[in-house]
């Protein structure tokens, strides 16, 4: 009988902690998220980070505002190219698309200039983005961003208004 006890308690035991199916974790709490505060700055830049690292359009969106222009210089025809949103985003789909990974660094932030309203910000900052489409087509980029963002009134969302690409291919 000793023993009969003894088998049914381990395998009860047993039951209770498969190790297959192991507790939720519940460290991070309820409101709390692995994405950048976007009612700041740097929350922004956190979120871009994100998008670009698990190239999520979805995220990467949600950082555009529906007025969004992208600029960049053509040296060879000497002319700014620019786009809307829109084609930011088929753009941006076919990048994710199409390349194994995304790896974006924000440097420091080279000037700040923000209006007096709280909801106007231009930012130039340095990054580091490295496009790895596969083990030996790997590109690296060095280069400036110019970012203006914009928000409805203090302590709303910052977005991005005008991305201009001030970088030097």
């Amino acid at each position: 009988m000793k023993s009969f006890t003894l088998i049914l308690l381990i395998g009860l035991i047993n039951v209770s902690c498969n190790p297959f199916a192991p507790e939720l974790d519940t460290s991070i709490g309820e409101y709390e998220s692995i994405l950048g505060d976007q009612t700041t700055v740097e929350g922004v830049f956190e979120n871009l980070r994100y998008a670009y690292t698990f190239r999520d359009t979805t995220i990467y969106g949600q950082l555009l505002n529906p007025n969004y222009t992208f600029l960049y210089r053509d040296y060879d025809r000497g002319v700014d190219i620019s786009w809307g949103r829109d084609e930011e985003m088929r753009v941006t789909l076919g990048l994710f698309r199409n390349t194994q990974r995304l790896d974006l660094i924000w440097n420091n932030i080279i000037s700040r200039s923000d209006d007096s309203l709280g909801i106007r910000s231009v930012v130039n900052r340095n990054f580091n983005l490295t496009v790895t489409f596969n083990p030996s087509d790997i590109v690296r980029v060095d280069g400036y961003v110019n970012l203006t963002l914009v928000r409805s009134q203090p302590g709303e969302k910052w977005m991005i208004m005008r991305w201009r690409d001030e970088s030097n291919f």
